[in-house]
């Protein structure tokens, strides 16, 4: 068995959709960044490619590249997928940490949830996606960002 860590964070700003998991948030800001700036979507490809060996999302998806301007992160996550699956990796469990002020984001996590188990192929029960506040503390806590923390547990499927 293989463990990954991720973690990502974006600010808030006006003009731009608030996306996590895949799923539109209603909300005034969204997430700024090159990509659809979807912090927990982020975080979940930077454990997995870590479990893998496979460095980070920076390596594979540069954020100066054209080709992921805008990019669905659900997109990058399907490349990621792939990666796994060429070096016979199998996904066991996926558990998020989304930190955010507002909006409340509990009505969305099955979507999310069912979002990224149709692009890894995964049962829904494998995945578990958590929501917390900073506490009103620091730039999360005054509504300026949001942060995502993944953990991951993936095994060989050659024995």
């Amino acid at each position: 068995m293989r463990v990954g860590f991720g973690y990502d964070v974006h600010p808030l700003i006006l003009g731009r959709k608030l996306i996590l998991g895949g799923e539109v948030i209603p909300c005034q800001k969204g997430l700024d960044g090159h990509s659809d700036a979807d912090v927990l979507i982020h975080s979940l490809i930077d454990a997995l490619l870590g479990a893998a060996g496979e460095g980070d999302i920076g390596q594979h998806f540069p954020d100066n590249h054209e080709q992921y301007k805008d990019i669905s992160s659900l997109k990058l996550l399907k490349k990621t997928y792939e990666i796994l699956k060429r070096k016979e990796f199998a996904i066991n469990n996926i558990d998020v940490s989304v930190v955010l002020e507002e909006p409340r984001i509990a009505p969305f996590i099955n979507g999310m949830r069912n979002n990224i188990a149709q692009v890894l192929k995964i049962s829904f029960k494998e995945i578990n996606i958590k929501a917390t506040t900073n506490e009103r503390m620091g730039f999360i806590g005054r509504g300026e960002g949001v942060a995502s923390y993944c953990v991951v547990s993936i095994d060989s499927c050659i024995k």
